[in-house]
């Protein structure tokens, strides 16, 4: 169930600036899209790298912890992505324990 962010401080974040994404894009462009989509499924509990913004988004949402009751920061997962790419990333998101669960549903690119 959503909760409202009206009083929140909310960061829109890339998924490919949150995590690395040279190498499946590599894959992409050298092999296609279903080799692609393979690659993603094979690797579906390997975390990703940490992509540029990584260390500024744990930092942000560590002011969740500093001010625990009010909690008041968001970060939005912004992505394009195919579903399998998707399952992948927010199977990192887990694995680096990261507290973000909104991702807008928005049209998938070529990938």
């Amino acid at each position: 169930m959503p909760y409202p962010i009206d009083n929140k401080l909310v960061v829109a974040v890339a998924s490919s600036a949150l995590f690395d994404l040279r190498e499946s894009d590599a894959v992409f462009r050298e092999k296609g899209i279903e080799a692609y989509r393979k690659h993603q499924r094979d690797n579906q509990g390997k975390r990703l790298p940490e992509g540029v913004v990584f260390s500024f988004i744990r930092r942000f949402l560590g002011l969740n912890d500093v001010f625990a009751e009010e909690r008041p920061v968001e970060v939005v997962l912004l992505s394009r992505n195919d579903p399998d790419t998707g399952l992948r990333v927010f199977n990192s998101i887990g694995e680096f324990g990261l507290d973000i669960a909104r991702a807008p549903s928005l049209p998938c690119g070529e990938r």
